[in-house]
């Protein structure tokens, strides 16, 4: 009587897994096709500090049946303290037969519990031999013509073509010493040295810079321009050199004294304006520009008869 007892008190102090675990497979269905596929569900309710170790799910339920893909668990909670975790499996199978699914393993604690097993009927496709009509396997056939087909070979040859085309097209170019774009006939008309002076000259007259009481600049500007000219039309680099410098180097090339004298005054009162800030008179100002024009109007190349023409104006062409 006491041993019975003390197993009564034993058997109190050990957890009851056996009614806190329960575990149940399902299949959405029982038979399918060939090929065909379908969802087993997995259920587990336990209480929440059950220490489970969870069902191990191979690839292959059992030879036949494949396991396709495995959901996340779901675990939600239920009544007193417990919970319900979910898993499903996407499975199919490729042979005919029904298939028996062995029960899934469950172990909580030292306890281990099984699901219910479950049974699976695979079938082929029903053909019917009586009355249906066979036919030996035809031949190759041609697909119907669509020009959309050989639309990228047709633009592959067009391409090619073009760019062998090109390719030609520019070792011609080459070979004849021409540009690759080809230009239209056009003419840039250079004026000579003495023109742009004069134009220049003019110019300066219009801003009437000394009537403004820019004498300073306007006195420079008249030098710049002489200067530059003298560069064009001598070959003498005046723009470096200085005022007594140029006048020496004139002398040497112009056998007209008022040549000499005239370029002497403007470019002798420009050094006066800018280095002395000399204040020129009015009838100075207008003297400096009358000799300017009056040195360019007398060095002008007395032209030939067979470049006549060309001293009015240069003339480069861009020819094809």
């Amino acid at each position: 009587m006491k041993i019975k007892i003390i197993y009564f008190f034993l058997l109190l102090g050990m957890p009851v897994w056996a009614q806190q675990v329960v575990i149940r497979a399902s299949l959405d269905s029982t038979q399918i096709q060939i090929g065909e596929q379908t969802r087993l569900h997995l259920e587990i309710a336990s209480d929440k500090n059950a220490q489970l170790q969870l069902p191990y799910i191979p690839d292959t339920l059992t030879t036949g049946i494949e396991v396709l893909e495995i959901s996340t668990p779901d675990t939600t909670d239920i009544d007193n303290n417990r919970i319900q975790i979910k898993y499903d499996y996407l499975i199919t199978s490729f042979d005919s037969a029904l298939y028996r699914i062995p029960p899934f393993k469950l172990v909580a604690g030292v306890d281990t519990f099984y699901s219910n097993d479950l049974a699976l009927k695979v079938s082929t496709l029903s053909v019917d031999t009586e009355t249906g009509n066979f036919y030996d396997i035809k031949d190759i056939m041609k697909p119907e013509w669509v020009w959309t087909d050989y639309l990228p070979i047709v633009l592959y040859i067009l391409g090619g073509g073009i760019l062998a085309g090109l390719i030609i097209y520019i070792i011609i170019r080459l070979k004849k010493q021409r540009p690759i774009l080809p230009f239209n006939k056009e003419e840039i008309i250079v004026l000579p040295p003495h023109i742009r002076a004069l134009k220049a000259l003019e110019a300066i007259k219009e801003q009437k810079l000394w009537q403004h009481d820019k004498i300073k600049e306007y006195h420079s500007q008249i030098s710049d321009v002489i200067r530059n000219y003298i560069d064009e039309r001598f070959g003498i680099n005046a723009m470096e050199m200085t005022s007594g410098q140029t006048l020496e180097v004139i002398r040497g090339v112009s056998d007209v004294d008022f040549v000499y004298s005239n370029l002497k005054q403007l470019l002798l009162q420009a050094d006066l304006v800018k280095f002395a800030k000399y204040f020129p008179l009015p009838e100075e100002n207008e003297l400096s520009m009358g000799n300017a024009c009056l040195f360019v109007n007398s060095t002008i190349p007395v032209p030939s008869v067979n470049d006549s023409e060309s001293t009015q104006k240069e003339v480069i062409k861009i020819v094809n």
